[in-house]
């Protein structure tokens, strides 16, 4: 594992000419922010020695380097998902290769079913914590040493970005609520008592992704930061029937103010 790694790591750094310390894996939500990258180079996955193929429909396979206003960045156009058939080494391969590039600071984002009985159909959530429910866990198996055997998970999400991102929503006068995220293997959409569950068990969203790229990047020492856009709702008489199409239409309505918070958040790190 770490073999393929460091060759994949390798590669790309005899290919770069910029020094990127922020990655953002462009989920759901975030796909516009590409148009702003300047000073673009990138790679198509399939050219990467290593790298899986994403099978996901609405998403691209590049990973982008290039500037985000003064900022080097990388951003991965296209995540993996456990429910494509990837086991979790290759849904999180691409963040630890991510950290023998230098990368310092991870932004994340997502699609995900609102449960909490406040938020609406478009709301933005910061990710303050998350509740792991994936069948298998991507640190399983022999450690690297990027991190210890049992990493400490207190602040998986990182409450000096949450603030700043809290900050500039208000500043920019934009709705923005706070939530614990749970992470399911999917890839079907849940049940109404599945919807129950998750919100008795603390969770106010839930989606298919994030958890394990987040994992992974505490592990290697990177700190995180996650928005997910509410884009279908879980709650007691307000749960109707929902299709990637329309999950899709709600993430696009969102994508400007998403876009506006991580783009500030970004220059002023």
């Amino acid at each position: 594992m770490l073999e393929k790694i460091l060759e994949t790591a390798s590669w790309l750094k005899a290919r770069m000419h910029t020094s990127p310390e922020t990655a953002i894996i462009l989920g759901t939500g975030l796909g516009s922010l590409a148009t702003e990258i300047t000073e673009r180079y990138d790679f198509n996955y399939k050219d990467i020695p290593n790298f899986p193929l994403s099978t996901v429909e609405g998403h691209s396979g590049k990973l982008i380097f290039g500037k985000l206003g003064k900022k080097d960045i990388v951003a991965m156009q296209g995540r993996f998902h456990f429910y494509e058939g990837y086991d979790m080494k290759a849904v999180t391969f691409p963040v630890r290769v991510m950290r023998e590039l230098g990368i310092k600071t991870l932004f994340v984002s997502n699609a995900a079913g609102g449960m909490n009985p406040d938020f609406i159909i478009g709301d933005l959530m910061i990710i303050k914590d998350h509740i792991n429910l994936f069948p298998e866990h991507p640190l399983r198996g022999r450690n690297i040493e990027y991190g210890p055997r049992f990493p400490d998970m207190g602040e998986a999400y990182d409450k000096k970005l949450i603030a700043e991102a809290k900050q500039i929503a208000k500043e920019k006068n934009i709705r923005i609520v706070e939530g614990v995220y749970l992470g399911t293997q999917g890839p079907t959409f849940e049940t109404p008592s599945e919807y129950k569950m998750f919100h008795i068990l603390g969770a106010d969203a839930v989606g298919m992704s994030t958890v394990p790229e987040v994992i992974v990047a505490r592990h290697c020492g990177i700190r995180v930061f996650g928005i997910s856009v509410i884009t279908d709702l879980g709650i007691e008489c307000k749960v109707v029937e929902v299709s990637h199409e329309e999950v899709q239409k709600a993430a696009d309505e969102a994508q400007p103010r998403m876009t506006d918070i991580m783009r500030e958040m970004i220059n002023r790190a």
